[in-house]
């Protein structure tokens, strides 16, 4: 099992936070990882990605240029990684702020309402656990246990507190995918 997966949107979203707490969960999978963050000198408001690799078999490179998966969290990050999705992967999107639709055809493509869930929840600070839910549905990489404790290992210990309301939010975007 190999996994080369794109998380894209603005900073402020949770993009980086999604892909590290990924990567813990592989971790603690007994999993290869690599997690390699870029965005901009704006950090919140501008353009953040971050590229997860998960395997159980060593990793020769972080560096990719295209996806098995691609989280794609605004219109930016849809025109630039839609066409960086390999034949056959997934591109999972939330259609709140997309102006265009993704147009391929040779990819399984599923919007998810985060954002819209995150509204319902009154909770927005939980919008990547919900995307982090939507993602572990549709490709169950790692478990929601081990998505826990790589949360619990990120969070510092005077958040702990926000952890049942997270796994609820991984369990609402569990819930927003459409079979």
């Amino acid at each position: 099992m190999k996994r080369e997966i794109i998380i894209a949107g603005f900073g402020g979203q949770g993009v980086l936070s999604m892909g590290k707490i990924l990567a813990y969960a592989g971790l603690i999978d007994d999993l290869e990882i690599t997690w390699m963050p870029s965005y901009g000198p704006e950090q919140r408001g501008g353009t953040a990605n971050v590229t997860v690799v998960l395997s159980d078999r060593a990793i020769s490179s972080p560096v990719l240029d295209s996806y098995d998966v691609a989280v794609i969290l605004n219109q930016q990050s849809l025109d630039k990684f839609e066409s960086k999705v390999k034949p056959g992967g997934v591109l999972i999107y939330d259609p709140y702020g997309i102006h265009r639709l993704p147009e391929r055809t040779d990819i399984k493509v599923y919007p998810v309402e985060a954002m819209e869930a995150t509204f319902g929840m009154k909770s927005a600070k939980s919008y990547n656990m919900v995307v982090l839910g939507a993602l572990l549905k549709i490709d169950p990489l790692v478990s929601v246990d081990s998505v826990m404790l790589g949360l619990k290992k990120t969070l510092p210990e005077r958040h702990h507190h926000l952890l049942p309301a997270n796994r609820e939010a991984i369990m609402k975007g569990k819930e927003l995918v459409a079979e």
